[in-house]
């Protein structure tokens, strides 16, 4: 009988040794990696239940999915990202602009001396392309997937009727320009028009022009006077009607 108690306080005494052993390892272990964590500026490791580690782990990959998109999408929109971050296509856009414009001056020219040049039609070829272009920007509102139709009212006519007049006026004068002189010299006039549109923003709209750009002007009208100079086929008209399209454009 006494046996059979010694064994059995043998017994419970080996369990509860190994139980506090196994609760002092764990406690241990909790503490070491609270204490590592707090070492490292990390903040502790948070234990979830097998049951909720899945669902943990599918809104991790989808914050991070989530936020691979929006930098995609921000680098989209923005256009850069290739070649240090320059804007390739804004920059082929530019490319193609001048390279259009360039054949556009061509083709004008050939076209205002197959008509008589100045004392052609110059205006009558001013109306078709405007009206030209009209119809173009009507098709693009009436072309399905297109352009969105705007929903334009009487008042919003109203007020771009003087900017549609300047427009028009700024390219029936450079028309006329191209066909009074050559080409180079209508360009060369109307690469002043930084200095009118200066100039009016000044005096006419009252709006403050800083000394900077004040300072840039004489090096532009320079330029104009020793290009006018030096041009040979020089004419009053061409001058002056490239001059009534920078008021125009200004």
């Amino acid at each position: 009988m006494k046996l059979k108690v010694i064994i059995a306080l043998t017994l419970s005494t080996a369990c509860s040794a190994f139980a506090l052993k196994g609760g002092h390892s764990a406690t241990t272990t909790a503490v070491g990696r609270t204490n590592n964590a707090s070492a490292n500026n990390q903040p502790p490791v948070a234990f979830v239940r097998p049951d909720r580690r899945s669902d943990s782990g599918v809104a991790l990959r989808a914050a991070v999915a989530a936020a691979g998109d929006s930098n995609s999408n921000a680098m989209s929109a923005r256009g850069g990202g290739g070649l240090g971050g320059l804007d390739i296509p804004l920059i082929t856009y530019f490319g193609l602009w001048y390279l259009g414009n360039y054949y556009y001056n061509i083709s004008n020219k050939l076209a205002l001396k197959a008509t008589g040049g100045a004392a052609g039609f110059p205006m009558t070829i001013s109306a078709l392309q405007l009206g030209i272009g009209s119809l173009y920007g009507i098709f693009l509102w009436l072309a399905p997937d297109a352009r969105d139709k705007p929903k334009v009212t009487m008042d919003d006519i109203i007020k771009m009727l003087p900017v549609a007049f300047c427009y028009a006026g700024a390219h029936s004068a450079s028309v006329f320009s191209f066909s009074a002189g050559s080409v180079s010299f209508g360009q060369i006039v109307k690469a002043a028009e930084p200095a009118f549109a200066a100039v009016l923003s000044q005096f006419v709209y009252k709006k403050k022009i800083s000394k900077a750009k004040w300072l840039c002007l004489p090096i532009v009208i320079g330029g104009v006077i020793i290009a006018s100079v030096n041009e040979l086929d020089f004419a009053w008209a061409a001058l002056i009607s490239a001059c009534l399209a920078n008021c125009f454009a200004a």
